[in-house]
């Protein structure tokens, strides 16, 4: 499991109270809930429950009612360069419509930071490069990727910012097997060492093998939170998709050791 947070430094993301509504309908109802430092956290719950709505409130994205906090500070007080100083967000969809060079892409994660030296900007993209093995793209336009290359790549630009909050919206949707666990490794290495990760994931058995708690959501409300495997029990997955849940043999595959 992660590190435990400090017991002085605030919850990494607190959200109370939420309400978002869109196009005259209202998506989440009175959403309660928190991530912390150190630990995955994955948003869960069936198609149109309100997952991607959750992570766009927690990312700025959105218009809402109620509370969100970042380490301690109201969402909306902070000004956009210190929302992308603390906050990563890989979106489920880029809207990037532009033949960049992935090097370009993946070097707007730097937006926050117009002070950093040339150097230590070339630093930062090589890095975040190298952890999700991108590297071998870098010359490529980002429009000629695979649509799982161009998820690799906007993981990338997302630790670029050096946040240490990222939100990442079903990740490995288009992901090969292979960097799938790669991808999931990634992350516990950076809960590891004191990040908040936060994860919308369709794939229960994903969740309940990688993340450490869970927020399931249902037609826009939290029917469950806490340790996953607290979560992804008989009740919750009963009342939320009408299954009953069984412990069956699947294929399983983990990575060699670097």
């Amino acid at each position: 499991m992660a590190d435990a947070p400090s017991s002085t430094e605030p919850c990494a993301v607190r959200v109370e109270q939420l309400h978002v509504n869109r196009r005259g309908r209202q998506i989440l109802h009175d959403v309660t809930c928190e991530a912390t430092y150190g630990a995955i956290t994955s948003v869960l719950g069936p198609n149109g429950a309100g997952k991607t709505t959750l992570l766009k409130s927690m990312v700025g994205l959105l218009p809402y009612a109620g509370a969100i906090e970042i380490a301690g500070v109201e969402l909306s007080l902070l000004a956009h360069r210190e929302r992308a100083r603390r906050l990563g967000y890989v979106p489920q969809r880029s809207a990037l419509d532009a033949p960049l060079r992935v090097t370009t892409v993946v070097g707007h994660g730097l937006y926050a930071h117009a002070t950093a030296s040339p150097g230590d900007e070339r630093r930062a993209i090589d890095r975040a490069m190298a952890a999700t093995d991108t590297a071998e793209l870098a010359e490529r336009s980002y429009l000629d990727l695979s649509e799982g290359e161009q998820r690799r790549v906007l993981v990338a630009r997302a630790l670029a910012t050096g946040a240490r909050i990222l939100l990442l919206d079903e990740p490995t949707a288009s992901l090969d097997i292979g960097h799938a666990l790669a991808l999931f490794r990634l992350l516990r290495r950076l809960a590891k060492d004191g990040m908040c990760v936060i994860i919308v994931l369709h794939d229960l058995n994903d969740a309940l093998s990688f993340t450490d708690r869970a927020v399931l959501l249902d037609r826009g409300h939290v029917a469950a939170q806490g340790a996953t495997d607290q979560v992804i029990a008989q009740e919750p997955i009963r009342s939320v998709y009408g299954l009953e849940l069984s412990v069956a043999p699947r294929l399983h595959f983990t990575l060699p050791e670097p």
